[in-house]
């Protein structure tokens, strides 16, 4: 069944244009009203966790969480700011030992970051606040809709490709996968191995 047979207008003929484009309209305001709501509950998440922190300063978090350790270039490229914010950026957060950074013993112009234990617990404590919001969330929905999101969500990310599949295709892009001097990874490891599966971003 095609998208236009899916919603038949009262006369039983195909959507026409413009009511296609209402549609579009609405699934859009839905969906950034969703957006809207998963930004919320991210930043009650951290806040329940460290009310010190901002929503930007977890997302650097997540970045090497996810593909750490990355050299500061590269961190300002994935999080789409200049260096020089991004240097501030992790500057705050090495005073409080989330960060470590350290020069590149290979090159030592170059900058390598990396999470501390500590910043490793925050960024875990935090994604799992906010797991377990989303689901009390998800749980209070009619079967019917819980089940209707699968995938109608899937779909959207199909649809958005590869940059919403992996929000740190940036990082591979420039090559900013490292693997970390002061503790390399074994042999058989792919180029920044040491890369977890998470529940998403921040």
């Amino acid at each position: 069944m095609t998208r236009q047979e899916s919603r038949p207008t009262l006369s039983g003929a195909p959507p026409s244009p413009m009511e296609l484009d209402q549609e579009a309209e609405e699934v859009t305001l839905a969906v950034m009203a969703a957006s809207r709501l998963v930004v919320a509950i991210s930043a009650r998440a951290l806040a329940s966790t460290d009310d010190s922190l901002t929503l930007p300063q977890l997302r650097a978090l997540v970045v090497l969480d996810t593909c750490g350790p990355v050299k500061l270039a590269v961190m300002a490229a994935t999080l789409g700011v200049n260096p020089s914010t991004a240097l501030r950026m992790v500057e705050r957060l090495e005073s409080v030992g989330l960060i470590d950074r350290k020069a590149n013993p290979d090159n030592r112009r170059e900058v390598i970051l990396r999470l501390t234990p500590t910043g490793r617990d925050l960024v875990e404590r935090v994604l799992a606040n906010r797991r377990t919001e989303i689901r009390a969330l998800v749980q209070q929905l009619p079967a019917e809709a819980r089940a209707a999101l699968v995938p109608a969500l899937t779909a959207l990310t199909e649809a958005a490709d590869e940059m919403a599949v992996d929000p740190f295709a940036e990082v591979r892009r420039v090559g900013g996968l490292i693997d970390d001097p002061l503790n390399p990874a074994p042999p058989d490891a792919p180029q920044g191995g040491r890369r977890r599966p998470r529940d998403g971003t921040a």
